[in-house]
């Protein structure tokens, strides 16, 4: 009876595991600009696809293409061409902020460029359609990975020109139907982006585009963009057998795109293994179906672009991976944030079974290990100790001379956190221990290192105030990402967001000495128990009603006094998740929290803090508020054409407003992809989390959630979850060990309930599992 049992439950979990999500979506033009546009990418080739009237365009972007003049070495400044930890306190105690200034400076040099290094777009191409005919819209087949655009033509047809991409090269296919295979009255045009942006790219010296052509099988047309240091971008394409193709590379010749453009039938057997990838790409993702259409989008439109943006093969996702516009330079250099905009990109991937995602970042990063130890060593003068500064190009070179991001530690242990992560989400997978070994661990110890050299011993107090006559250990200068900008207040001691960070760190080292054979220091311990978790500030936060609380703050002294987009200071919730909320005292502590932080408000928040919002409300059981905010991000942090934005698309709700589009030339739409893939991981946290006590499986099930199910959500262990919800109640749960080891699940039944048939009790389940067991809960 219970093989049978099994059977049909197996049978019913891979009828919808295959399951793709629902087709298609729909976009109607006029589609007036690149990031309204329909999307398709392999990591690295991006298209953006819109138009209007008779004009289809297709924005072709393409990661990596870098201009690298004008980066800052993270030491450089000074005479002596050196910045310390130490030069740095002396100064900002001092209050010499304009040695601040002087010691991140850029150096002069004969040829700054844009003044920090900076990803450029690529090109347009136009495709003209016969007179009489009209673009009707666009349909994106998820499933498949290809766009049917549908125009009616002049006899009042519907004709499908459908768009295809090669998954493993840098290549795309438009069919065109019929009626247009050999007309002369289609006219297809290639542009380069400087056409757009010629002034700027001379006042930094890029020369416009070079034309080149080729005359085989009725031609071949393209540009080079040719940079002053770096290799170049070519773009061409030709027409052949009735379709368009479309190549890219950038080298220091165009070899690759006169190869993929001459030769048809290995560029046609490219674009047909397409539907296999994506096939096995939907096979491997969770299948989630939820009660509510928004969130719904957020899901199946973020595992599409997770598949477009950072798939293994790619470039390393940037702000805006691959989709880059060709009006305009591309905001903030495209380039890689990591005091949360990198994490967020990535922070999917671990849940999503897509674990091999992290394989172009990591490859980046190993490249990167010399430099941050010289950094690191450098700036702390302590050896082993690693370094990573917020804002760099894709040569760990600093963009711009935002000291106080410079400084920012905690991007280092952030993502010595992620690497950690991934091995301990993907225990089942061959690649574990290298990633443990070679990114997870030097990541740690030097992230580490790095902080206790910028620890001091001072007096210990109690939660009064008074001495307890012993020493803590405390940070003097810390940075609480944003805060203050990079102005002479934007510091403090014991920033809360640092504080988290360490205490991440200190928490995992021992775990990863274990698993790695290495020698616990006792150092870990010690600081991760005279640490403070954070630091709170008391009195009124709402005059006018004389409310008061103790909250955590920013750092010693510095309330959150106004709406700010960085939620730094509730790491401890999320991300870094150092604090027991099953505590009682520290438990009040972040509800007094969450209250101011609700009374400043959202009005200076950027889209991509929404979802992180949505996080931390669902982290600490306020799912209602959380999904409410994931609908405000979609109504007001989404374009007409389901972009992702920075800036909100009306100027209502934030003061980073929208720009005027009536008035192009003078505004700037700024497109990000972290606020999508923030989304939905939003929404995989209010379904399951994984938390230092267990895993949480739907720990605050939302009232108007009444029917949904989900498949296949991977957890920290290597635990695959699903569950069914009906009523508005769990009916079931269902584990799956992949690498076997002990399970501690959260799992809401009942203090009594069934494991496989067996009455089990109480309201968690606590289990040494074998590889590929397999477990269905359900109450009695």
């Amino acid at each position: 009876m219970r093989s049978f049992f099994f059977l049909i439950s197996t049978l019913l979990v891979s009828l919808c595991s295959f399951a793709q999500p629902a087709q298609p979506l729909v976009w109607h033009f006029p589609i007036t600009r690149p990031h309204t546009g329909i999307l398709l990418g392999n990591g690295t080739q991006g298209l953006m696809i819109w138009g209007r009237d008779r004009q289809l365009n297709i924005t072709i972007g393409r990661a990596g293409f870098w201009d690298h003049r004008g980066g800052n070495e993270f030491t450089a400044g000074r005479p002596s061409g050196k910045t310390t930890y130490q030069d740095v306190k002396r100064l900002l105690q001092a209050g010499d902020y304009d040695g601040i200034k002087r010691a991140f400076a850029m150096p002069k040099t004969g040829d700054q460029g844009f003044g920090h290094p900076q990803q450029l777009g690529g090109g347009r191409l136009e495709i003209t359609l016969p007179e009489g005919w009209t673009l009707k819209r666009g349909e994106l087949d998820m499933g498949r990975g290809e766009i049917v655009i549908v125009a009616l033509s002049s006899v009042k047809t519907e004709e499908h020109l459908v768009v295809k991409q090669a998954v493993d090269a840098e290549l795309t296919e438009v069919q065109l139907p019929k009626p247009l295979v050999n007309s002369s009255t289609l006219s297809v045009r290639l542009v380069p982006a400087s056409m757009f942006t010629k002034s700027q790219l001379e006042k930094s010296g890029v020369k416009p585009a070079e034309d080149w052509s080729m005359a085989v099988d009725g031609g071949l047309d393209g540009f080079q963009q040719l940079l002053p240091s770096d290799d170049a971008l070519t773009i061409g394409y030709a027409k052949r057998n009735g379709n368009i193709y479309v190549a890219s590379e950038v080298s220091k010749k165009q070899s690759v795109v006169e190869q993929l453009l001459t030769g048809v039938g290995q560029s046609k057997r490219m674009i047909n293994t397409t539907p296999q990838f994506w096939q096995e790409y939907w096979a491997s993702v969770p299948k989630i179906s939820l009660p509510d259409p928004a969130l719904q989008e957020i899901v199946d439109y973020g595992l599409y672009k997770q598949a477009c943006v950072s798939p293994p093969q790619g470039v390393a996702a940037a702000l805006q991976g691959p989709f880059m516009e060709d009006y305009q330079i591309v905001p903030w250099s495209n380039d890689y944030h990591f005091n949360i905009n990198v994490q967020m990109m990535y922070w999917p991937a671990l849940a999503t079974n897509r674990l091999s995602h992290f394989g172009p970042l990591w490859t980046m990063m190993r490249g990167w290990m010399p430099t941050l130890k010289q950094n690191g060593e450098a700036f702390f003068g302590r050896k082993g100790a690693l370094m990573l500064p917020h804002a760099v190009d894709d040569r760990c070179r600093v963009v711009g001379t935002f000291w106080t991001g410079t400084i920012d530690h905690a991007c280092t242990a952030w993502m010595a956190q992620m690497a950690w992560q991934h091995y301990r989400y993907g225990l089942d997978q061959p690649d574990a221990k290298q990633v443990l070994t070679d990114m997870a661990w030097p990541l740690l110890v030097g992230a580490f290192e790095g902080y206790y050299a910028m620890l001091e011993e001072v007096p210990g107090v109690d939660s009064s105030g008074s001495a307890t006559g012993g020493k803590r250990f405390s940070l003097p200068i810390s940075v609480s990402p944003e805060y203050g900008g990079d102005g002479p207040n934007a510091w403090g001691r014991d920033a809360s967001f640092q504080l988290a960070a360490l205490h991440r760190i200190c928490r995992i080292l021992p775990e990863a000495a274990r698993a790695l054979g290495q020698p616990i220091d006792p150092r870990w311990a010690d600081v991760d128990k005279r640490l403070p978790l954070y630091t709170t500030v008391k009195g009124v936060y709402m005059s006018e009603w004389n409310l008061t609380n103790e909250r955590i703050g920013l750092w010693q002294g510095k309330d959150l006094d106004g709406s700010h987009r960085h939620h730094s200071h509730l790491a401890g919730i999320y991300p870094f998740a150092t604090i027991d909320l099953n505590n009682p005292a520290q438990r009040k502590i972040v509800d007094n929290s969450l209250t101011t932080w609700r009374f400043r408000g959202a009005g200076g928040w950027s889209g991509w803090c929404v979802p992180w919002a949505s996080t931390l409300l669902a982290r600490t059981g306020q799912s209602e508020a959380a999904v409410n905010w994931l609908h405000y991000w979609k109504d007001n942090f989404t374009n007409e054409g389901r972009g992702t934005l920075h800036n909100a698309n009306n100027n209502g709700n934030s003061i980073m407003g929208a720009p005027d589009w009536t008035k192009e030339k003078q505004n700037r739409e700024i497109m990000q992809l972290d606020g999508g893939f923030g989304a939905l991981n939003a929404v995989l946290e209010l379904l399951v989390q994984s938390r230092d006590d267990g895993i949480y499986v739907l720990p605050g099930l939302p009232r108007t959630w009444r029917e949904l199910s989900f498949e296949r959500i991977r957890t920290d262990g290597a635990f695959q979850i699903g569950a069914t919800v009906r009523d508005n109640k769990v009916a079931e749960i269902r584990v799956k060990s992949l690498a076997g080891g002990a399970l501690r699940l959260v799992h809401g039944l009942g203090e009594q309930y069934q494991v496989n048939g067996k009455i089990m009790q109480g309201n968690t389940l606590e289990r040494s599992c074998q590889p590929g067991e397999e477990l269905i809960l359900k109450p009695i």
